[in-house]
């Protein structure tokens, strides 16, 4: 695949399956916790991120997706809308307290960037975070921010060559279902509006 024939575009209802496919990836085992919580008897876990997804006017909806396509073919996403941290509202769940935690109020958070496999390594990942930068300027939010694992030293060494800077650190509540242990790192990048 080669990075200029790489289609990015708004996602679509229609696109919800391939979102949460993609989520799970991005999430390190996140989004299979909190899909685990909320799951009818015996749903599917991606058919719980689906039914995520397809909703409208939230945080977590195809709304606040783009898509990359190759030859029509979904082959990646970017999750991202404006943070607004409310002070009064608490995590009780202590798996995801430090997620909460680490939020930046009034920036624009990449909740979740991901790959298919056969997709990484061909600048579409650098593409949406380009991507993300002028989506926080269009809803004039000078900062970007974003959490990644410190065991995800890849990942973080990214981030760190595109100017983001960590900011505050949590420890990750152990579960069976999160990849990581160690800690939760809050990066934020500054841009001139």
């Amino acid at each position: 695949m080669s990075e200029s024939r790489a289609i990015f575009r708004p996602a679509v209802q229609a696109d919800c399956g391939v979102i949460a496919q993609l989520y799970r990836i991005a999430s390190d085992g996140v989004a299979d916790y909190i899909w685990s919580t909320i799951a009818m008897p015996d749903e599917d876990i991606l058919d719980v991120g689906r039914r995520r997804y397809e909703r409208e006017d939230t945080c977590f909806s195809y709304q606040n997706c783009t898509v990359a396509e190759v030859a029509g073919k979904v082959v990646g996403m970017l999750v991202a809308f404006p943070m607004h941290v409310d002070p009064t509202e608490e995590q009780s769940d202590p798996v995801l307290a430090p997620y909460a935690i680490l939020e930046e109020d009034d920036s624009y958070y990449i909740c979740g960037v991901a790959l298919f496999s056969a997709a990484r390594g061909q600048g579409v990942g650098s593409q949406f975070m380009q991507l993300a930068e002028q989506q926080a300027l269009e809803k004039k939010l000078n900062k970007l921010s974003l959490i990644v694992f410190e065991q995800n030293a890849g990942a973080k060494r990214l981030y760190v060559r595109l100017g983001y800077r960590e900011v505050a650190r949590e420890p990750v509540y152990p579960h069976p279902l999160i990849h990581y242990t160690g800690d939760a790192i809050l990066m934020v990048k500054h841009l001139a509006l």
